[in-house]
């Protein structure tokens, strides 16, 4: 019973911060953009994104027309999609407003709300422009891919550790990423490196 509880309180915790996520969206204010130089990672899923909101909008007016002989049924229905659309656009919001950041001791790797890895310089061993369209799970690689496709390679000298959705921590020496200007990206992330 406690377990379940902890996995629920993850649930709503994440989704706030999808909600807060909208909220910076609208005003335009990054979480942690000030710390450094933050490359976005958004622009190659907002076709998606854009495709999973029009699908909900096209079940949410099917469920009323099915359920419109059922009131009640049909308020619970709409409720419930309604806040599918709300999530499906906070998901976008927070990979808008939670971007990746170079500082001049780390490079914080984001992904929605979901995940947020500090990587000390100190331990990358390399950096490279890496297109990839296929992922297989590996112990020790941590994918992070946007609309199927990482574009950054970083590789470690040093294990990080990168705490899961539900709090597993999980040593990590491989990192892909997408970032949307991932040239600028190398190059920035190899001279900060240089200069430290």
């Amino acid at each position: 019973m406690r377990k379940s509880a902890q996995v629920a309180l993850i649930l709503v915790r994440h989704e706030l911060l999808l909600l807060v996520s909208l909220v910076r969206w609208v005003a335009r204010r990054p979480h942690g953009a000030g710390e450094g130089r933050a490359f976005g990672y958004a622009r190659g899923q907002g076709a998606m994104m854009f495709g999973f909101g029009f699908v909900c909008v096209v079940e949410t007016v099917a469920m009323a027309v099915l359920l419109r002989d059922f009131p009640v049924v049909h308020y619970a229905f709409l409720v419930v999609d309604l806040y599918t659309v709300l999530i499906v656009v906070g998901m976008y919001a927070a990979s808008v407003t939670r971007p990746h950041v170079l500082t001049g001791t780390a490079l914080r790797l984001r992904r929605f709300a979901v995940v947020d890895l500090w990587v000390p310089l100190a331990s990358v061993a390399s950096v490279r422009r890496e297109l990839r369209t296929t992922h297989e799970k590996r112990d020790g690689e941590l994918d992070l891919a946007v609309g199927s496709q990482t574009s950054v390679t970083v590789e470690l000298a040093e294990p990080v550790e990168h705490v899961t959705f539900f709090g597993r921590p999980r040593p990590v020496r491989l990192v892909r990423f997408h970032a949307d200007d991932a040239n600028e990206l190398v190059r920035e992330l190899t001279r900060v490196r240089a200069a430290s």
